[in-house]
């Protein structure tokens, strides 16, 4: 795993001749990168941040970001959506293929005005039957979703059904929960048997 430090920013920023605190956008894609830190306090005139690619499990120290546009955390760890308040210019937001199962979590993006277009493809709340009215219903801000224009018909209907959407929302995380839950369980049975197992053999091989 890979941490963000200065050097790493600076090594990005070469097009900017180095110079971290003018930066208006860095690319810290395919880093290995486990923990979003330093850069609200180091780069805070960044536009665009480009995360996607790495093992980022939370989203975190970015609400100093006042100017940032364009974040992008596909293709990480991230299993819900938050800490993003700070972002008062954010527009477009990218979590494709991440591990988003609480859908009810895009709430928190209320509070970004400016958000216009927001991608959750590959998530596993893209399952849920009510999954895309629910999103539109829920952020009236947002233009495109999933890489889809939102009609004005589309976001009335979605409105209307906007309390069966959320029934349906609680209950399919209600599932995918449990079912994550098992399989957590039964891998960490699995794991447990295998060192068992692996026990057993090295005590033979000691006293053979």
């Amino acid at each position: 795993m890979v941490k963000i430090t200065l050097e790493l920013i600076r090594k990005r920023s070469e097009h900017n001749e180095g110079e971290i605190s003018t930066l208006e956008e860095i690319a810290l894609h395919q880093e290995n990168i486990d923990k979003i830190q330093l850069i609200d306090r180091h780069c805070r005139n960044l536009k665009i941040l480009l995360l996607q690619n790495n093992l980022i499990s939370k989203i975190e120290n970015l609400n100093m970001l006042k100017r940032l546009e364009y974040l992008n955390l596909a293709l990480n760890n991230i299993e819900i959506i938050e800490n993003l308040e700070g972002l008062e210019s954010l527009k477009k937001l990218d979590l494709t293929l991440n591990f988003i199962g609480n859908l009810q979590s895009v709430k928190s993006l209320r509070c970004n005005e400016h958000l216009e277009h927001l991608i959750l493809m590959g998530n596993p709340c893209t399952d849920y039957e009510y999954y895309r009215q629910y999103v539109v219903a829920t952020l009236p801000q947002l233009q495109e979703f999933d890489m889809q224009e939102i009609e004005r018909s589309e976001r009335i209907k979605a409105l209307q059904i906007y309390s069966r959407a959320q029934d349906d929302v609680i209950e399919s995380y209600w599932h995918y929960e449990k079912t994550r839950i098992a399989q957590r369980i039964r891998r960490n049975a699995e794991h447990e048997t295998i060192e068992t197992i692996n026990q057993m053999l090295c005590r033979r091989f000691i006293y053979a």
